[in-house]
């Protein structure tokens, strides 16, 4: 049975203490009235890692990363490698995030090194993939999508693989206030199970895939009601702790 999942990620939001205080909201919430089966995910800014780490009931909630550097150590100034995640206490990392591609100019060559370094490290890789709206107006969007998932994942093996959490970003959804509708979700997310069974057989059954393209309390349900949606990489609505829970409790 797949693994259900939420994961939100702050983005570049809160300050130290704030941080602090959001998780604390979120895992009393959590804790008393989430449901049991769902995986919870925090990503917060690297600075707040540590103590949100001890914060939080690590039975109940995991910690990520919201990206790493392809590198273990060394002259990178700014860089935060896997290794750094680990240490810090996380369990996840979201790699490839539509804002680290668009921004930042991130590559699926590089990406495919950083997923190979979070799981060299013990982290699992929240890898996201999706198309801008051009790709999407263009009918390219299953074109886009099968490149990012094979130049990075194809060659893995297996057991590294069935490690691997997928999330499924339409780009011109987020931060727009549009949603793909259900329906939309669902084909993209079928597809890429596909995908995944071409090349990995029974394992991409297995396989979780989040939606992360504006997911909130009022829609939330809908999407994780799709066969192929095992939750939601959530953004805005993660820096709210009710609206995150309620996302949780959309199962």
């Amino acid at each position: 049975m797949r693994k259900k999942i939420v994961a939100g990620n702050w983005k570049m939001n809160t300050t130290f203490q704030e941080g602090i205080d959001l998780a604390i909201e979120i895992n009393n919430l959590v804790v008393e009235k989430a449901h049991k089966e769902v995986i919870v995910v925090v990503a917060p800014p690297f600075t707040h890692i540590s103590e949100v780490n001890k914060a939080v009931d690590n039975d109940r909630i995991f910690v990520a990363g919201q990206n790493c550097a392809t590198e273990n150590s060394g002259a990178y100034t700014g860089e935060v490698s896997a290794e750094m995640l680990w240490s810090a206490g996380a369990d996840f990392v979201i790699l490839g995030h539509s804002e680290r591609r668009s921004y930042y100019g991130e590559t699926n060559e590089k990406l495919k090194v950083k997923v190979t370094k979070a799981l060299e490290f013990n982290l699992t890789p929240i890898y996201c993939v999706g198309e801008v709206l051009e790709e999407r107006e263009a009918n390219k969007h299953f074109e886009v999508i099968k490149e990012q998932i094979e130049s990075v994942l194809f060659d893995l093996a297996e057991a590294d693989f069935e490690k691997v959490v997928i999330a499924y970003e339409p780009v011109w959804a987020i931060g727009t206030g549009k949603t793909a509708s259900p329906e939309q979700a669902q084909e993209i997310h079928k597809y890429i199970r596909t995908l995944l069974t071409s090349k990995f057989g029974d394992a991409a059954k297995k396989t979780s895939i989040l939606y992360g393209g504006s997911c909130k309390p009022s829609n939330a349900k809908e999407l994780f009601a799709n066969a192929d949606v095992d939750g939601g990489l959530i953004g805005g609505a993660a820096l709210s702790a009710n609206d995150f829970l309620a996302i949780i409790n959309a199962f």
